[in-house]
């Protein structure tokens, strides 16, 4: 996740350094997050 941009959020994998890059709004990556805590691991 890059952190030095403030209006966005972008998101990589870290395994593919040269792959593409998921870009979020803030809020969109906050409730992603929130999200995933409540739910858990899967699998």
């Amino acid at each position: 996740m890059a952190d030095n941009l403030r209006a966005v959020v972008l998101v990589r994998d870290s395994k593919d350094r040269d792959g593409g890059v998921l870009q979020f709004n803030p809020q969109t990556w906050r409730s992603f997050v929130d999200l995933a805590k409540q739910i858990g691991p899967l699998g």
